[in-house]
């Protein structure tokens, strides 16, 4: 893994709070979230940062070394943002779409859309993993729109100033060869995948966390999660090596049968957020419709997801799509 930026804030949040649950209140995610990128980062610098016990947590001397740099890094790098976000005229309200966005399903919809009734404005696309990138691209001006996904009521990155809206929430399903047999209801009891492998799309949020808590509920450790994209996904159900942790958007795909996990323990809000001194409020309008009739555009490309969706109405389109 290659040291990003977001990595140094986290090593520097995590020495400016003193402690890791501390941080992880400061960046909005779940402590146990916030100790694996912490365990990422410290495996790619090739050793600890900190050390920790139950006073707190204090940089050992490499991480001394990584703060120090950061300090310097993190500033500079902002300076320059906002420099060339100045000299771009991305303080200004565009009329334009700079669309970033993490694994969901309305991106490609929505850039659809937005091309075909706006073909006047400029729409390109930005994607990463990390809805903290995405958030501070937004915020320095180099993107007007992040469309994001954080697992249930997780808080969405805070970026300061940005305004977040939810599309739409669906329910966390499996991925799994048709010929399984819990692929036989209509639903998939947790606890009857319980001797399976799982694999996952990576992210930087608490979903690991609140997978591993559902599974802990129906009387069981998960055996192993792979956390890799959605092609190396969608190998290793091939293989036999593992059932997919999926949205449940998801597209159709022949030989697979897609399962919410009965009782909705896990659910996946679809956001988009912006900064309103950067985008007019008609924009952000135009942009909310349009991402709630691509999500529903999604949802009506599965009938089999979408008649499970109707008996579920704390699921579903949170934004009325009206374009």
């Amino acid at each position: 893994m290659d040291i990003e930026l977001r990595h140094l804030r986290v090593v520097c949040a995590i020495a400016d709070a003193g402690s890791v649950t501390k941080a992880a209140a400061v960046l909005g995610l779940a402590p146990p979230a916030l100790l694996t990128q912490l365990g990422r980062i410290e495996r790619s610098i090739g050793g600890r940062l900190f050390d920790r016990d139950r006073h707190g947590a204090r940089p050992t001397p490499l991480g001394d070394l990584v703060l120090a740099r950061a300090r310097l890094l993190l500033p500079a790098i902002q300076g320059l943002q906002a420099e060339a976000s100045l000299l771009a005229g991305a303080g200004q309200p565009t009329a334009g779409f700079r669309l970033g966005a993490t694994n969901g399903p309305i991106i490609g919809g929505l850039v659809q859309r937005l091309s075909a009734h706006h073909s006047s404005a400029h729409v390109s696309t930005y994607t990463s993993w990390s809805a903290e990138e995405l958030a501070g691209m937004v915020r320095a001006g180099r993107l007007d729109y992040a469309v994001i996904g954080v697992c249930g009521d997780a808080m969405p990155p805070r970026e300061a100033g940005l305004v977040w809206r939810t599309v739409a929430v669906d329910a966390v399903c499996v991925l799994m060869s048709d010929r399984h047999p819990a692929a036989a209801g209509v639903e998939v009891d947790l606890a009857v995948l319980a001797e399976e492998q799982w694999a996952n799309a990576p992210g930087d949020g608490c979903f690991n966390d609140c997978f591993s808590a559902a599974c802990a509920r129906a009387g069981f450790s998960p055996k192993r999660v792979f956390e890799t994209d959605v092609a190396g996904c969608l190998d290793l159900l091939a293989a036999g090596t593992a059932v997919v942790l999926c949205q449940g958007t998801f597209r159709r795909l022949p030989g697979i049968a897609m399962r919410p996990i009965a009782g909705t323990p896990i659910r996946w809000r679809h956001l988009v957020g912006w900064h309103p001194g950067q985008v007019t409020e008609t924009g952000a309008a135009t942009v909310l419709s349009h991402a709630a009739r691509a999500y529903q555009e999604v949802v009506d490309r599965n009938p089999t997801y979408a008649s499970w969706l109707a008996g579920c109405p704390q699921l579903g389109l949170r934004q009325p799509a009206t374009v």
